[in-house]
C-alpha cells in the first residue's frame, strides 16, 4: 500500500479515501489485536442523513397507485358488464369482485415494496393473480348461492386484468422503475470479482442497478474503469467503514455491493455491514451463483452459516402440461388465422425465384432428437450446397453460420426474414410437438456436433418459435451471448416468462434489429 504525505500535515498512512490518509491506530499496527477489539461505529466520516444528497428522481407512490388502479380498474368495468347483462345485484357483485382482485393481489405480495427502485410485483404479469380471483370468487358464489350467469361474470372480470397489464406497464416506465433510474451501487471486493460486477451490471439494462464506484481491497487495480474513491487495505482495518462510507456519500450510492473474498473473510464482511448499516447505507452480498432467479431461491440458515436453497428447474408439473396445452392450441388457432397470410406468401416465394414454396431442414431438438423443421424458403434453391464456398465469410465466431449480406437471399426473402413471417411455418411443428412457441432457437446437427457439454444443455427443453435468442437483438449477438441467454431459459422458463416473452417478440419483429 502506498502513503501519502499532506502539505499541512505530519500524518502520513496507508490511503484510505482517495486524497486522504487512513488516521494511524493501534488496530491498524496490530491487526490480531483489532479483531477481539469490541466493535465501534466508525465516527471518521459519519455525517447527518439531512446532509446526504438527494436521490436524482424523487420515489413515486407505486404501491398506492397499483391499490387503487385494481379497485377501480376491475370494479367499474365489471359493474358496467353485469348491469349491461341484466345480473342481479351488479354493483355489489362487482364491488365484492374488485375487494376479492385487490385481496388476493395482497395475499399474493404484489404490494409488498421490494428494493428501492425496482418496480413492486403488481407490475409483474397479473395472469396468476386472474387465475387465482375466479377461483376465489366461484368459491364464493357457491357459498352464497349466487345467480350470476358464469359467462358473463367471466367477462366482466376480463377488463380488470386488462387495466392491471396496462398499471404494471406504466409503472415499469415511471421514473424508479426503469434499469437506469434505480441504485446507484459501490462495490466493494477484490480487483477481479469488481471487474466482473462492474461488467454485467452496467452492460445490461434489465435491472435497477448501476455501478457508479469501487473501492477495491489490496493492492490490485481494477481494470473497469470506474471511478477509484478509496481502497481497502488486505488486512482488517478499523478504518474499513469510513473508507467505503466515504466514497458511497463522494458518488451518491444507496448500496454497497460487496464480492466476498480470501481478502474480505466472513468476519471482515459482518464489521463492514454493521458500520454501513449504522451509516444509513443497504448492503448486498455478491453471490457467485449465477444464471438463476430469485424465484428459485430460497435462504435459510443452519449452525450460524446462511445457506442458499436452489429449487430445480422445470422439467416436469403442472406447467408442463399447461406449457403444451398453450404450445398446441396456439399453433392451431395460429395456422387457422394466418391461412390467408401463409397463401400470399407462397404465391411470393413460388413466383419470386425457382424453387419450393417450403424449405424443410434437419434441426435438433430436446434431448438432441432430430426432426424436421419447416420455414418459407428465403435463400435460393441450391442455397445448401453452396453454402461451403461462404465459409470464409461466415460472420459468427459459434458454430453458427451468418452472413449480413448473405448473397444466397432472395429479394422476398430479405423482407420475410425482416419480418420473421418465414419462420411461421414452424407452427406445424408446434403443433406435432417437435417445437414450442417459446425456447432456444433450433440447432442443425454439424452445430450440435461442436457443442460441449455447456452448450448441450440447451437441448433440455424444446426449441422455440421465439425465444430470448429472437428478443434480445438475434444474429447480432455473439454465439457466447446466445448461449448464456438459452442457458438461462432451460434453467428459469415458466408459463409466465413465456407469455412475456410472446408479448416481447411482436416488438422484436417491429424493430427488426439483427434479423438477417
Amino acid at each position: 500500500m502506498g502513503h501519502v504525505e499532506t502539505p499541512e500535515s505530519d500524518i502520513s498512512g496507508p490511503v484510505g479515501l482517495a486524497g486522504t490518509p487512513r488516521p494511524r491506530t493501534a488496530g491498524s499496527n496490530n491487526r490480531t489485536v483489532a479483531h477481539t477489539q469490541v466493535w465501534r461505529a466508525p465516527t471518521t466520516v459519519e455525517r447527518d442523513h439531512a446532509e446526504r444528497p438527494r436521490a436524482r428522481t424523487s420515489p413515486v407512490p407505486r404501491v398506492p397507485f397499483l391499490v387503487l388502479t385494481d379497485l377501480l380498474g376491475l370494479g367499474i368495468p365489471a359493474w358496467l358488464v353485469l348491469r349491461a347483462g341484466d345480473q342481479p345485484g351488479p354493483l355489489t357483485a362487482a364491488a365484492s369482485a374488485a375487494l376479492v382482485w385487490t385481496g388476493v393481489r395482497a395475499v399474493r405480495g404484489r404490494y409488498g415494496h421490494r428494493l428501492p427502485g425496482e418496480a413492486p410485483e403488481a407490475a409483474h404479469l397479473p395472469f396468476g393473480d386472474w387465475l387465482a380471483l375466479i377461483g376465489a370468487l366461484t368459491l364464493l358464489l357457491a357459498v352464497t348461492g349466487g345467480g350470476l350467469d358464469p359467462a358473463t361474470a367471466v367477462a366482466a372480470l376480463v377488463p380488470g386484468l386488462a387495466v392491471a397489464l396496462l398499471a404494471g406497464a406504466a409503472v415499469r416506465r415511471r421514473p424508479g422503475a426503469g434499469p437506469r433510474g434505480g441504485r446507484r451501487v459501490l462495490v466493494v471486493g477484490e480487483a477481479a470479482g469488481l471487474d466482473r460486477a462492474v461488467r454485467l451490471l452496467n452492460s445490461r439494462g434489465d435491472h435497477p442497478y448501476t455501478a457508479v464506484a469501487v473501492v477495491p481491497v489490496g493492492p490490485a487495480a481494477p481494470a473497469s474503469g470506474t471511478p477509484v474513491p478509496g481502497r481497502l487495505a488486505p488486512e482488517p482495518a478499523d478504518d474499513d467503514v469510513s473508507t467505503v462510507l466515504g466514497g458511497a456519500f463522494a458518488h451518491d450510492a444507496d448500496l454497497v455491493l460487496v464480492a466476498p473474498g480470501p481478502q474480505l473473510d466472513d468476519d471482515r464482511l459482518r464489521r463492514l455491514s454493521w458500520g454501513l448499516h449504522d451509516g444509513g447505507l443497504a448492503v448486498c452480498v455478491l453471490s457467485d451463483l449465477s444464471g438463476v432467479t430469485a424465484g428459485r431461491v430460497r435462504p435459510a440458515s443452519a449452525a450460524g452459516l446462511t445457506l442458499l436453497h436452489v429449487t430445480p428447474p422445470l422439467r416436469r408439473g403442472p406447467q408442463t402440461v399447461l406449457k403444451t396445452v398453450v404450445d398446441r392450441t396456439g399453433a392451431a388457432l395460429g395456422l387457422l388465422a394466418l391461412a390467408p397470410l401463409f397463401f400470399g406468401v407462397a404465391l411470393a416465394v413460388r413466383l419470386s425465384s425457382p424453387g419450393p414454396v417450403f424449405h424443410r431442414q434437419t434441426r435438433h431438438g430436446r434431448h438432441n432428437r432430430p426432426f424436421t423443421m419447416w420455414k418459407f424458403r428465403t435463400m435460393v434453391a441450391d442455397a445448401e450446397a453452396r453454402r461451403e464456398q461462404l465459409s470464409t465469410a461466415n460472420e459468427s465466431e459459434g458454430p453458427m453460420f451468418k452472413m449480413r449480406r448473405d448473397p444466397r437471399v432472395t429479394r422476398i426473402g430479405h423482407a420475410l426474414r425482416r419480418t420473421s413471417v418465414d419462420e411461421l411455418p414452424q407452427l406445424l411443428n408446434v403443433l406435432r410437438g417437435d417445437m414450442s412457441l417459446v425456447g432456444p432457437r433450433p440447432p442443425l446437427p454439424e452445430e450440435v456436433s461442436r457443442y460441449d457439454e455447456r452448450e448441450l444443455r440447451r437441448l433440455a427443453v424444446r426449441p422455440g418459435l421465439t425465444g430470448l435468442w429472437q428478443v434480445s437483438g438475434r444474429s447480432d449477438l455473439s454465439w457466447q451471448e446466445t448461449v448464456s441467454l438459452d442457458l438461462w431459459y432451460v434453467d428459469n422458463w415458466s408459463v409466465a416468462t413465456d407469455m412475456g416473452l410472446l408479448a416481447r417478440t411482436v416488438r422484436a419483429v417491429t424493430d427488426g434489429r439483427g434479423a438477417y
